[in-house]
């Protein structure tokens, strides 16, 4: 793995975890036991908020766009809860969030034990400004609880969220994942953030890396799946 990393120039680390927890590998312990802004990966954790809190109805209920022009331009338009995971659309989880609030957020976020959220926080930003921080080890922990539903969260809640994680479904295994980009600390944190189902066992999986500029971006998903390929969990290209 670290070789990996190496041959592009990375500073960053890999968690890779099975379910029962019988096999680890880790890449940088020290960086994996380190927690950085959750960026765009509080998502998975959001949707499930939000499907609870009944915030959104569900993956195909529309969040009508204002009007705003922003940045990228596939969030300017009106989206569903499915379309906004999957181009990661601030403005729609944060129209959600208002609906939530804070009070719940930290509810939720104590009750799973997930990472630092430090006071005071906006409830509009704490995932994209730092004030909420996850490790490496501490995501797969919370991916393995979001895999065994034993969060309080419904059964539609979570067959919801398990739908719009899907990223590739082969005949060998199904990739269920979240991206994240920390564009406002110094430096950047890449995320990648997810699991692996295959016939034998079910893998999570979680990446961090320093972000020099947005081309880097795409490395967040080669690295990991070269770790993936490297350990025998999907097959090689």
């Amino acid at each position: 793995m670290a070789r990996l990393f190496a041959e592009r120039g990375v500073n960053g680390t890999v968690v890779v975890e099975s379910l029962d927890g019988g096999q680890r590998f880790v890449h940088n312990d020290a960086r994996a036991a380190r927690r950085f802004a959750v960026a765009s990966t509080f998502k998975i954790f959001n949707t499930l908020i939000a499907l609870e809190e009944h915030a959104i109805a569900g993956k195909d209920a529309v969040l009508k766009w204002d009007g705003q022009v922003r940045e990228f331009p596939d969030w300017n338009r009106d989206q569903t809860l499915e379309s906004a995971f999957r181009v990661s659309c601030v403005w729609c989880f944060q129209d959600l969030a208002r609906k939530v609030g804070g009070e719940k957020y930290r509810m939720y976020l104590r009750q799973a034990g997930y990472g630092e959220l430090r006071e005071p926080f906006d409830e509009t930003t704490f995932w994209l400004d730092g004030s909420l921080q996850i490790s490496a080890l501490e995501q797969v922990a919370f991916l393995k609880k979001v895999y065994r539903q034993t969060l309080p969260f419904s059964a539609a809640s979570y067959e919801t969220l398990r739908q719009i994680m899907l990223v590739e479904r082969t005949p060998r295994f199904t990739l269920r994942a979240k991206t994240g980009w920390a564009a406002r600390m110094t430096p950047q944190t890449g995320w990648y953030v997810g699991y692996v189902e295959t016939a034998a066992d079910v893998w999570f999986f979680a990446t961090n890396l320093d972000v020099g500029a947005e081309a880097d971006l795409p490395l967040r998903q080669q690295l990991t799946r070269g770790v993936l390929m490297q350990k025998g969990i999907i097959p090689s290209l």
